[in-house]
């Protein structure tokens, strides 16, 4: 009884061993298309060591994704940005063979993506926004607020900013102009509900609302977020987007996004318990234990994108 109990067992051991190996194998996330990730406002594709896509880009090539991750100006206006991923994703195109791609964007990467998917939807299979600003920040109001009103402040920001996003490019080689004030005015709501005019694919006809997961340029457009600024006490990051998401005023946020600002395309959730960083997994893959991993999200999306007909 005992050896028949130990060979159950160690069967059992034997399988649980096996599955990452057959999850990686049986192409889970091989999509049809190249994932490319585009980072937010402050952000690079990797620093000093430091992948801004914690752990994401290796778990979506482990079960067959082909990835790659852009890298735009850390700061600076969203059609700017979105010029510079799009030289990108002709690079990769070239270089893959590939027809289009998949695009991934947190933060500001959301609005990024979705300039791309507009302006050269030729190039673009689908559009993803992780707290994308898609109805505007309601922090970037408050700080273009101070710019506008309060003497010298602007010449204050431009100038810390500026130093700020000019040191992550240099750490992270990316050799772009950043221009703080210019992205602080595109993410503010006046400005992207400019934008949404220019650009409307995926975008609801109403705040809060549910986009088309198929715009009438032929892209697919999707969007999730967190709506938990405190999620880990061991989290750096926890103290300084509990202290952010005040300015929300008891509205549903991430800590810089509200959770209905994210809103784009078919909304798959808005109320993970994630913060703005933990949607990339960050810091250091510090999140919320007892809810879904981060990275199963990405691999749950390029899953989504391989299972749709594009």
């Amino acid at each position: 009884m005992k050896t028949t109990i130990q060979a159950l067992l160690g069967a059992l051991m034997l399988m649980l061993l096996s599955l990452p190996a057959i999850a990686a194998a049986s192409g889970y996330t091989q999509t049809r298309y190249p994932i490319v990730l585009v980072h937010g406002l402050f952000g690079f594709d990797n620093a000093a060591g430091v992948d801004y896509w914690y752990r994401i880009p290796e778990e979506l090539r482990r079960s067959g994704a082909q990835v790659f991750v852009a890298q735009v100006s850390a700061a600076e206006d969203t059609a700017v940005r979105g010029e510079q991923l799009a030289r990108q994703v002709e690079d990769i195109l070239a270089s893959t063979g590939a027809d289009k791609v998949n695009l991934i964007g947190h933060s500001h990467g959301g609005p990024t993506v979705r300039y791309v998917a507009s302006v050269y939807p030729q190039m673009v299979a689908s559009a993803t926004s992780v707290g994308g600003v898609n109805w505007g920040a309601r922090l970037a109001d408050v700080l273009q607020g101070v710019v506008d009103n309060v003497p010298f402040s602007g010449d204050i920001v431009a100038y810390l900013g500026n130093a700020l996003a000019g040191l992550i490019d240099l750490f992270s080689g990316g050799g772009n102009e950043q221009d703080i004030l210019a992205a602080l005015s595109s993410l503010t709501t006046a400005e992207t509900i400019a934008f949404n005019q220019q650009y409307p694919e995926g975008m609801p006809s109403q705040y809060c609302g549910q986009g088309s997961r198929v715009g009438s340029n032929g892209v697919s457009y999707f969007s999730w977020s967190g709506a938990s600024p405190l999620t880990n006490g061991f989290d750096p990051s926890d103290a300084l987007l509990g202290a952010t998401s005040i300015v929300f005023l008891g509205e549903k946020n991430d800590g810089l996004v509200a959770s209905c600002s994210s809103h784009l395309g078919m909304v798959i959730r808005d109320d993970y318990r994630m913060n703005h960083l933990d949607e990339v997994n960050q810091v250091l893959g510090l999140h919320d234990i007892w809810s879904t991993d981060p990275v199963t999200l990405y691999r749950q999306q390029a899953n989504r994108l391989k299972n749709y007909s594009f």
